[in-house]
């Protein structure tokens, strides 16, 4: 996996290249970028996608379920002359039920980025930047169908990004390139089962002879190093607009080369007013997530540890979502 990380190093580097060498690059010539409004902007969606399958007498056979996730956004946008300050929110919870079974978690997630931009000369391209970001989730993960045993649970894990640097943001709204040599990721493991085993990288707790614990696992860890982030928000047509954000991390002094990737990449397409279809895709990869797996044959152990692994979560959903920004704004002018 770590020379897959460098190939997108690589492709990053030679892309915010380009950019810096064209002030003016083809794409923004061909279509140019609206003005954007100083002051205060916001938006704010909820939405709810549903899945039913049913069957009766089917022949060939099938699993009755139903399965939903509920998303909330919200934006808030800060826009003066020689700077900027970028605000999101991001909620998704998802539930599935099949016939007899007991009720799964599909999705979970909190997100909150912020990011302030100073623009230092009116002629380049250039912003210095402070970016923040926590990622955490709402209820206990379980690997199914074990129940009795979270592998997750609120701000265990959670990741909280801090750093400074320099974006590429001319037209920030659509396109931006951000690098910060000095980015601070703190890891949360605030359960303390969790974090007696080590868990997403922590310390573990160490035991004696007879198994008692001699030292409680850490519940955080910190590591220094360099953060590079892309971004890309386009409608591609008529009411479809894809999304893609992608993270690249790798530590100073704990394995450097070793690099962190998160890749999310979104495709929204608008049938009307409320309703909205969504293809999703979440490529993640960290190297101090070990992968355990339930074996009897080649040792006496239940779980063993096999080592990091690519993780990929896939989601198509379509669903009603309301802007609450409108619905405010009606219901003031009325």
């Amino acid at each position: 996996m770590k020379s897959y990380s460098w190939f997108l190093f690589g492709v990053f580097i030679l892309c915010t290249g380009i950019l810096s060498a064209q002030p003016d690059s083809l794409y923004f010539k061909k279509k140019k970028q609206a003005p954007i409004k100083l002051g205060w902007r916001t938006k704010k969606e909820v939405g709810l996608n549903l899945n039913q399958v049913s069957f009766t007498n089917w022949n060939s056979g099938g699993t009755n379920s139903i399965s939903g996730i509920i998303v909330g956004k919200a934006e808030a946008k800060y826009k003066q002359e020689k700077w900027f300050w970028n605000s999101n929110f991001n909620v998704r919870y998802g539930l599935n039920k099949q016939d007899a079974e007991v009720i799964k978690k599909t999705d979970d997630v909190i997100e909150v980025i912020s990011n302030v931009g100073l623009e230092k000369d009116s002629k380049s391209n250039w912003f210095y930047s402070a970016r923040f970001s926590l990622n955490t989730q709402l209820a206990n993960g379980y690997n199914y169908p074990d129940r009795d045993n979270p592998i997750s649970r609120f701000l265990a894990p959670g990741y909280m990004f801090f750093g400074l640097g320099m974006e590429y943001g001319r037209h920030i709204e659509r396109l931006s390139f951000y690098a910060s040599p000095f980015t601070l990721k703190t890891t949360f493991v605030l359960d303390k089962d969790l974090a007696n085993k080590g868990a997403f990288g922590v310390d573990p707790a160490i035991y004696d002879l007879e198994g008692n614990i001699l030292k409680d696992g850490k519940k955080v860890r910190q590591e220094l190093g360099i953060l590079l982030t892309n971004q890309f928000q386009e409608e591609v047509f008529e009411n479809i607009k894809i999304t893609s954000l992608l993270r690249l991390y790798t530590d100073y002094i704990n394995s450097f080369g070793n690099i962190d990737v998160e890749w999310e990449l979104n495709l929204d397409m608008k049938v009307n007013k409320f309703v909205k279809a969504t293809l999703g895709s979440h490529l993640r990869y960290d190297d101090d997530i070990k992968v355990e797996v339930e074996t009897n044959e080649i040792t006496n152990e239940e779980i063993v540890i096999i080592g990091p692994k690519l993780q990929w979560k896939q989601i198509l959903g379509v669903g009603v979502v309301v802007d609450l920004d409108n619905i405010i704004k009606s219901n003031t002018s009325s």
